[in-house]
C-alpha cells in the first residue's frame, strides 16, 4: 500500500458526505431575568418561542412524543446568563425521582440541555437536572465521550405538579467559552428520558445508525451582544485532619486555594495552589501475582476534572504526578532503609486548556513537586541519614489539537518530566489522526508515538504506532487495527505502559440492533480475532478470538448477556520469567462467563456473573471458576444500599513463584492454588439534593498455596519438576495470605452554589503473612489484630466569583453615593 493511495483514501472520507437537518429556536433577550423557583409565571415565560415536537431516539429510534408525555421548552438570556424553561407533561405518581449525589443519574426521570457555542458538532457542554432536583454537568466530545469529571456553578430548581415537572435554569455565561461577535449562533440540544421506560427523546431528531449525536443538534438563533464576562472564580478550602495509628496521633491544619481564570475568551486557567488531597478516597489494594506494576485510578479532583485534551493519545497516567520517588537507596555495611516514603508531595499544579472559534483546541499542563528523601539507618552505631530518591521534579503536558468537518481532528502532543540533578528524565511526542467522513460511515485513526528517556548511563529512544480502520454506520460494523512498540519505547514518567516489545494485529465484526424486537430493546453482538508478535526478535507469541452478546430486555428492562475467548494453540509469555529473552508457554486456554443485571428500577435488583477458564494441555489440570452476586435495595428515593460478592478460585495454576527466585542460574516456577474473596458495601442517604451520607465498605483476601514440588523454566519454555521441595533446595516458599479492610463515611453537605463542607471518617487495616491454609475466618481475626489507621478530617471550600463580588462592590458604591 503506496502513500498516494493512502492519502487519496484520507482526502475522499474528508470530502465526501451529506448535510444534517437543523430545527432552529429564536431566542429573545429580557431585561427581568426569571427567579428560579419552578414556577413558570414570569413575564418573560409568556411570550417565549417554543420548543416542542421531540422524537425518541432510544430505544424506538423515530417515535414522535404525545400528548400526554409532550416537552415545551423556551430560552431566553440577558447580559449575564442564559435561561431555559421546560414542562415536561406526565402522571407525576409514574415520574421516578430517586434523590442521588451531584453526577449520579440514579433512577430518576432528568432533562438535559446541551449547548455548542462554537456550533462545531465537537465540543459540548451538558447540564443535566433530575426530577429529584440533582443537577449533573459535563463537557463531551466525539473522541473522548462525556467528562462528568468537570463541574460548574449554575442554578436550578424543579416543580412536580398534576400534570408533569417543571425545570427552570439559569445558566452563567463564566460556565460556558464562546467568542466575543454581535451576533451568535449557537448549537443547541434539549433531551428528555423517562427512567421508567428507559426510553430517551431529543428535540431535533438523531439518527443513532451513524455519526455521534452532536452532528444532530439543533441552533439557538438571535444571541445578540453578549460579552463573555470577565472568568475569574476562587475556591478557597481549609481542612484539618485527625489521624491515629498504633497508639500514635497527629493532627493538621491545612489551607488552600483552586483558582480558574479566563485568560480569553475561549482559554481557561486552573490552578491549585497548596493541593490538599487528604480526602482522596483508599486504593482498591489487590494482591499482584503478575510482572507488570499495580496502577490504580484517579480520585484527587485537580486530576480528574477538565483533562480531556490532555487524555488524547492515551500519554498521560495522572496518578504518576506525586506517586512513589523513582530513585534507590545504595546501602553501606550494616545499613537498613526505615523509611522510604510511599508519596511525593506536589506543590502546586496547573492547566490552561481551551479551543478556538475555529477548532483549534490548546492545552498545557504542570506540576511540581519537592524534594523526598528515605532515611536509611546504620543498625551497628544507630546512627541516621537521609538519602534523596526524589529530586525536585517538573511534569508538563502540551497538546495542540486542530478540529474539522464537525467529526475529525489531528492533533500533537508532547509530555515532558525534568528532574533536577542525575535522575531519569523523560520525554514523549505523539501525533494522533481520527477522521472520518462527512456521511459518518467510516474512520481512520491512527497514532505515531516516540519517547526519549535520559538515564544517567545513556539516552533510549523508542517508537510506538497504532492504526484503525473501522465501519462507523449500519448495524452490521467492523475494524482492523496494528499496534506497534519497540523494545526501548518507554512512557512511564508520566504515561502509562505495562510492557513494550508488540507488533500485534486484530479485527472484529458485529451487529447491533436500533429497533426493538418482539422480547428485546436492543441486543449487539460481536466477534473478533488478535494475531500477536514480538516486535524484536520478531517472532510468534500467540493469538486468541472469541466473542459477546449483550441484551436488554423489552417489558422487564433487565440486562444479560455473556462471552467467550479461545487462546488457540501455544501462547509464548516473554513477561511471567521476569528475564530478557527467556518466555513460559502455556497452551489452549478457554475462558468463558455469562451475566445478569435485573432492572433497577424496581425496589429490589440484582446483579450476578458466572464464569470459568479451562487449559487443554498435555500434563497440566489447571482450572478456575468464579462468580459474582450484587444484591441492591432502593428503600426509597433517599435511602439505597448495594452489596456485592465476588469469589475466585484457582486450581493448579503455574507461574513464577516470587520469594523462591534466589537461584542465579534458574528461573524457579510453582504450580499454586488460590482463592480470593471480595466484600463491599455501599450506601447512601439523601436528605435533599444538597445533604447526603455516604458509606462505602471493602474488605478483600487473597491466598496463595504453592504445592511441594519445585518447577524450573527450560530454555524451550517448558517447565521442569524437579521432583524436590524447596526446603531440599534451600529456598523460600512463595505462600500468600493477602487482606485489607477499608471504610469510609462521609457527609457532604452544599451550603452555598459551588460551596461544600464535606466531613469523612476512614478506617484501614492491612496484612500479609505466608499462612496460606488458614481460612477466612481465620484470616479476618488476624487482621483485626492488627494496627488499624483512623482518619477523621473535615473540609470546607467556598466558591467566589469575581463578578457576583463586583457587583456587591458597585452597589455599596451606590448606596454610599
Amino acid at each position: 500500500m503506496n502513500i498516494r493511495f493512502i492519502l487519496s483514501l484520507v482526502v475522499l472520507l474528508c470530502l465526501y458526505g451529506n448535510a444534517q437537518e437543523k430545527k432552529q429556536l429564536q431566542i429573545q433577550r429580557t431585561s427581568i431575568p426569571p427567579k428560579i423557583d419552578g414556577i413558570l409565571d414570569d413575564d418573560v415565560w409568556q411570550n417565549a418561542m417554543e420548543a416542542t415536537n421531540f422524537t425518541q431516539f432510544r430505544p424506538n429510534a423515530g417515535v414522535k412524543d404525545s400528548l400526554e408525555n409532550r416537552t415545551v421548552v423556551k430560552m431566553t438570556y440577558d447580559d449575564k446568563a442564559i435561561y431555559f424553561a421546560a414542562y415536561l407533561y406526565d402522571d407525576p405518581s409514574k415520574i421516578m425521582k430517586q434523590l442521588t449525589s451531584r453526577d449520579n443519574f440514579g433512577q430518576a426521570d432528568f432533562f438535559g440541555i446541551i449547548l455548542n457555542p462554537n456550533n462545531d458538532a465537537q465540543n459540548d457542554t451538558e447540564f443535566f437536572v433530575f426530577s429529584s432536583g440533582t443537577q449533573a454537568d459535563a463537557v463531551a466530545s466525539p473522541s473522548n465521550g462525556e467528562d462528568f469529571g468537570w463541574n460548574a456553578v449554575w442554578d436550578s430548581a424543579v416543580k412536580i405538579n398534576d400534570d408533569g415537572w417543571v425545570v427552570e435554569m439559569k445558566i452563567p455565561y463564566r460556565a460556558l467559552r464562546f467568542s466575543n461577535r454581535e451576533v451568535q449562533t449557537w448549537g443547541v440540544q434539549f433531551h428528555r428520558h423517562f427512567r421508567r421506560y428507559r426510553s430517551q427523546y431529543a428535540w431535533n431528531p438523531i439518527d443513532v445508525t451513524k455519526g455521534n449525536y452532536s452532528l444532530y443538534h439543533g441552533e439557538i438563533v438571535g444571541l445578540n451582544n453578549i460579552e463573555p464576562p470577565t472568568r475569574l472564580s476562587f475556591y478557597p478550602f481549609s481542612t484539618g485532619i485527625v489521624n491515629s495509628f498504633d497508639g500514635e496521633s497527629e493532627t493538621d491544619l491545612k489551607f488552600g486555594l483552586d483558582v480558574k481564570y479566563g485568560i480569553t475568551e475561549n482559554f481557561t486557567l486552573d490552578m491549585t495552589l497548596v493541593p490538599d488531597f487528604s480526602q482522596a478516597g483508599f486504593d482498591n489494594l489487590s494482591l499482584n501475582l503478575g510482572p507488570f506494576e499495580q496502577t490504580f485510578s484517579e480520585q484527587r479532583q485537580f486530576f480528574t476534572e477538565g483533562v480531556d485534551l490532555f487524555n488524547k493519545g492515551g500519554l498521560f497516567f495522572s496518578r504518576r504526578v506525586g506517586n512513589g520517588p523513582t530513585g534507590n537507596v545504595d546501602l553501606n555495611e550494616n545499613e537498613e532503609v526505615v523509611d522510604y516514603p510511599k508519596t511525593v508531595k506536589v506543590l502546586n499544579a496547573a492547566k490552561v486548556s481551551g479551543r478556538t472559534k475555529k477548532g483549534l483546541g490548546i492545552g498545557f499542563f504542570n506540576a511540581i513537586t519537592e524534594k523526598t528523601y528515605a532515611r536509611v539507618q546504620d543498625n551497628m552505631t544507630g546512627k541516621s541519614r537521609e538519602v534523596l530518591v526524589e529530586p525536585f521534579s517538573n511534569y508538563n503536558i502540551l497538546v495542540v489539537d486542530q478540529q474539522f468537518n464537525q467529526n475529525s481532528s489531528i492533533s500533537l502532543i508532547n509530555t515532558n518530566v525534568t528532574r533536577n540533578g542525575h535522575f531519569r528524565d523523560g520525554n514523549v511526542t505523539g501525533l494522533l489522526a481520527d477522521i472520518t467522513n462527512k456521511r459518518n460511515t467510516y474512520n481512520l485513526y491512527g497514532e505515531l508515538k516516540m519517547s526519549n528517556v535520559n538515564l544517567a548511563d545513556g539516552t533510549s529512544t523508542g517508537f510506538s504506532s497504532f492504526f484503525m480502520a473501522r465501519k462507523i454506520h449500519g448495524n452490521y460494523r467492523y475494524s482492523v487495527d496494528h499496534s506497534f512498540a519497540d523494545t526501548e519505547y518507554d512512557i512511564n514518567d508520566i504515561g502509562l505502559i505495562f510492557r513494550n516489545n508488540y507488533n500485534n494485529f486484530g479485527a472484529d465484526f458485529g451487529y447491533r440492533t436500533f429497533e426493538p424486537t418482539k422480547k428485546l430493546n436492543n441486543y449487539n453482538w460481536n466477534t473478533y480475532i488478535n494475531y500477536r508478535r514480538l516486535a524484536s526478535p520478531d517472532v510468534y507469541t500467540g493469538m486468541n478470538f472469541g466473542g459477546n452478546y449483550n441484551a436488554a430486555t423489552k417489558e422487564s428492562l433487565h440486562n444479560f448477556g455473556g462471552n467467550i475467548n479461545f487462546q488457540a494453540g501455544k501462547q509464548f509469555d516473554y513477561f511471567e520469567p521476569r528475564s530478557p529473552g527467556r518466555y513460559f508457554i502455556y497452551e489452549n486456554r478457554l475462558n468463558s462467563n455469562i451475566y445478569f443485571s435485573s432492572n433497577y428500577n424496581n425496589v429490589f435488583a440484582i446483579d450476578a456473573n458466572i464464569g470459568g477458564a479451562v487449559f487443554f494441555e498435555k500434563n497440566r489440570d489447571t482450572d478456575e471458576y468464579w462468580f459474582g452476586i450484587s444484591p441492591r435495595v432502593r428503600f426509597n428515593d433517599k435511602f439505597l444500599v448495594v452489596y456485592s460478592f465476588d469469589y475466585n478460585e484457582i486450581f493448579k495454576d503455574r507461574g513464577y513463584a516470587n520469594n523462591s527466585n534466589s537461584l542465579d542460574d534458574e528461573i524457579v516456577f510453582g504450580q499454586r492454588d488460590q482463592i480470593t474473596l471480595v466484600n463491599r458495601l455501599t450506601g447512601t442517604y439523601s436528605f435533599n439534593p444538597f445533604h447526603s451520607l455516604g458509606l462505602t465498605f471493602r474488605n478483600y483476601w487473597s491466598t496463595v498455596a504453592y504445592e511441594n514440588d519445585v518447577y524450573f523454566l527450560q530454555d524451550n519454555g517448558r517447565l521442569l519438576n524437579t521432583g524436590n521441595s524447596y526446603s531440599d533446595l534451600g529456598l523460600e516458599r512463595s505462600d500468600i495470605n493477602f487482606s485489607t479492610w477499608n471504610l469510609d463515611l462521609n457527609y457532604t453537605w452544599q451550603f452555598a452554589p459551588g460551596s461544600f463542607l464535606t466531613a469523612l471518617y476512614r478506617n484501614q487495616l492491612f496484612n500479609s503473612n505466608d499462612e496460606a491454609t488458614v481460612n477466612y475466618g481465620q484470616s479476618l481475626n488476624t487482621l483485626f489484630e492488627q494496627p488499624i489507621l483512623h482518619s477523621f478530617s473535615v473540609r470546607l471550600q467556598y466558591f467566589i466569583d469575581y463578578n457576583n463580588l463586583k457587583d456587591v462592590f458597585k452597589k455599596k458604591n451606590k448606596t454610599n453615593s
